[in-house]
């Protein structure tokens, strides 16, 4: 039963949240780069081994990465720090 409930509660999250897409560090890159002016989140984290995560909107679709080395974002985007980017069912 508590696991009916747990389900219940990530569709509903994803639902609010939309639709969130998990790319290699490699391929947010290449994304950004398709973009003119990209607006991108990110946050650093990790406690014994740093780690970086980035969001950004393309097309209606939320795309998100996390990657042990800060990402080179193209000189024109648009970066909002924030303490931490939480994922549904992350």
């Amino acid at each position: 039963m508590a696991a009916a409930g747990g389900a219940a509660a990530m569709i509903r999250a994803a639902r609010a949240s939309g639709v969130i897409v998990r790319v290699k560090p490699e391929d947010f890159g290449a994304l950004l780069r398709r973009m003119t002016d990209p607006l991108v989140v990110a946050s650093q984290g990790g406690f014994f081994k740093k780690y970086y995560e980035y969001l950004t909107s393309y097309k209606g679709l939320a795309f998100y990465t996390r990657s042990p080395e800060a990402i080179q974002l193209p000189a024109g985007a648009e970066v909002v720090a924030a303490s931490r980017i939480w994922i549904p069912g992350h």
